[in-house]
């Protein structure tokens, strides 16, 4: 596969010094400080996970980590790899992209970390992308971040991060098409602001003019607003518009507001929601405002839905998440927070650490960063028990590509297969 050419090239070395100052600044102030150093760990494979687990998207990383844990922790409890127990070292960002770079540097300052791993978000990750490229000690992979942004995907940094799930592209090319297919063309988008919503309103917009449309109408919203904020203003601008179909691209507590002011201002259409957005957590508060406000909601989702037994990977997950009940990483408060027994976002995690294992199987005892690069590579048509094969190469750091839809009944998402109830 030919690598598509990232028009942004001219500003990489710009922002790689800038980060590597930034790099040689906070360490000076982590020893100056008296921070100890990271201590290695003979007989353990050592990933980092910098992620939400405070703040308003905190639920986005407690699940994505807590489904790893249960398969990580399986593994352990059964002699870990090749002998050698995996820990997953975590680090809180808040979602916010300042402490991610601080924590990444942690990470690679680390040499007990062999890779990084499961980072949540795109303007997280967007900004320390940087970071893998100036290869300070040892290059350090990032393997199965939550995000489906584009920068990942393409040079430099496709070389450094490996992605199993589907991107925003195509998540939103999926959701055009079938809103298309039922008569419903006006398409408005409610995103954030930041590189994440601008990814995904990217995604939209290319997938409409490919087929000679534009959007409708838009309307943003500030990172890190919580459901108690109104979003009525947004959805006085979006009626505006008169769409008949929305694509909501956030976080889910801006979301569930979106929907909640929504309805109240007679948005009677469909919304859509990527799979970024957490379904359990956003229909938990969109249920809290009113249960009639859950018609008419579509998530796309980019893993198949924990409810579907045919799948072994399923059957295994709901067996591993009942046998060891994970929690949150030590050390967060999670005051508040009650996470769902399955959900989207714990079974990507679970998959995230399923495909590790299998790369981390393949290293041999002198095991270091290049080599996980490699074995990560050699992998192909991979089973994991969701009838999709999981594909690396040299060229190609994406694994999955199918995109899933789900909707609402009986209180909970499900795989949506008929949307014939939409047509217009």
């Amino acid at each position: 596969m030919t690598r598509p050419r990232n028009r942004y090239l001219p500003c990489i070395l710009t922002a790689a010094v800038v980060l590597g100052a930034l790099w040689t600044t906070s360490h000076a102030w982590a020893q100056t400080a008296g921070t100890p150093p990271v201590q290695s760990f003979t007989g353990e494979l050592v990933l980092g996970m910098s992620a939400a687990f405070t703040g308003t998207s905190r639920g986005l990383g407690i699940e994505l980590y807590r489904g790893s844990h249960a398969y990580f922790q399986y593994i352990n409890d059964h002699g870990g790899v090749n002998g050698r127990r995996i820990v997953l070292r975590t680090l809180d960002d808040g979602y916010n992209p300042d402490p991610a770079v601080e924590n990444t540097i942690r990470f690679l300052d680390d040499d007990s970390v062999i890779a990084l791993y499961s980072y949540v978000g795109t303007p997280t990750v967007a900004r320390v992308l940087p970071l893998l490229v100036l290869k300070r000690r040892q290059p350090r992979s990032l393997f199965f971040p939550f995000t489906g942004g584009q920068p990942l995907r393409e040079e430099p940094y496709d070389t450094y991060v490996f992605n199993l799930r589907a991107s925003y592209l195509e998540e939103t090319d999926g959701l055009v098409s079938k809103f298309l297919d039922i008569g419903r063309s006006r398409i408005a988008v409610f995103y954030q602001a930041d590189a994440y919503g601008r990814s995904g309103w990217d995604g939209v917009r290319r997938a409409l003019r490919e087929r000679g449309l534009d959007i409708a109408g838009e309307a943003s919203y500030h990172r890190g607003a919580t459901f108690d904020e109104s979003m009525a203003a947004q959805a006085v601008i979006i009626k505006d518009a008169k769409p008949d179909a929305i694509i909501s691209v956030g976080s889910y507590e801006a979301c569930a507001a979106f929907i909640r002011d929504a309805r109240a201002a007679g948005l009677d259409v469909p919304i859509a929601n990527l799979s970024f957005v957490g379904s359990e957590n956003m229909l938990e508060l969109v249920m809290q405002a009113g249960g009639e406000l859950t018609r008419d909601l579509i998530n796309s989702q980019v893993v198949p839905c924990y409810e579907d037994l045919s799948l072994p990977a399923v059957r295994e997950y709901r067996e591993l998440m009942d046998e060891y009940a994970p929690s949150a990483p030590k050390g967060f408060d999670v005051l508040g927070y009650e996470s769902p027994r399955y959900s989207f976002v714990s079974f990507e995690g679970f998959l995230n650490a399923k495909v590790m294992v299998h790369i981390l199987q393949r290293l041999g005892p002198d095991s270091h960063s290049g080599s996980i690069r490699r074995a990560a590579e050699t992998l192909n048509r991979l089973d994991i028990g969701i009838d999709e094969l999981v594909r690396f190469s040299r060229d190609d750091h994406q694994g999955l590509k199918d995109v899933y839809y789900t909707t609402v009944a009986d209180g909970k998402f499900v795989p949506l297969k008929d949307w014939s109830q939409w047509r217009q």
